[in-house]
């Protein structure tokens, strides 16, 4: 199948990925748009895979006042070099950051940042539910495991669905800057103030 500038177009304005990424995309997936949007999240996730053990000691704090002045969020994004911090995918990055933890209150950047005896006790919890609700000793487990899964996406930025496209998570739209850029980004922390709590 022939590739198309406006294919390539039509891919770049869906990912954000870079032109020659886009048409190797689309060839490789003889011009189907979902093939290539996968082959180009599982690129990025082989870019970030690469990157996550280089140092990331730029980068940029950034706050926010969601209208209203209720809420305020401060959070810190750390990247290799100050030239990708000042670049606009880096920044619109940050800014959409911002907005998922205004509006979705997490509690900590990644799963292992959570206190485990909390975890534990949460798998308990949801282990003694399963069983008074009258499910087999067998399968007690993997209930437990499903429910923190769901509790990880309520407390867990990273694990979180993207507030903008629940078809992705947090995580995902790293993995997707990552790729951008070139570098290894980390999400460092992050504080949120709310008027009365």
């Amino acid at each position: 199948m022939e590739i198309t500038a406006k294919m390539v177009k039509q891919l770049r304005d869906i990912t954000s990925a870079g032109i020659l990424d886009c048409k190797e995309a689309l060839t490789e997936a003889d011009g189907d748009m979902e093939k290539a949007k996968k082959i180009l999240m599982a690129k990025s996730k082989a870019i970030a895979t690469k990157k996550a053990g280089r140092t990331a000691k730029e980068g940029v704090i950034s706050a926010y006042i969601h209208p209203g002045d209720r809420i305020g969020v401060m959070v810190e994004v750390n990247c290799e070099s100050d030239f990708v911090a000042r670049s606009d995918p880096f920044k619109d990055f940050v800014q959409e950051l911002n907005l998922q933890i205004a509006a979705m209150s997490p509690k900590v950047v990644n799963v292992e940042d959570l206190d485990q005896a909390e975890v534990e006790e949460m798998k308990t919890l949801y282990k003694t539910e399963a069983a008074k609700s009258g499910k087999p000793e067998k399968v007690l487990d993997r209930i437990a495991e499903g429910r923190l899964d769901k509790w990880y996406q309520d407390v867990v930025l990273l694990e979180q669905p993207y507030v903008r496209d629940d078809s992705k998570k947090v995580k995902d739209l790293l993995t997707e800057l990552i790729g951008k850029v070139g570098e290894n980004v980390v999400i460092k922390r992050f504080v949120r103030f709310e008027v009365g709590k």
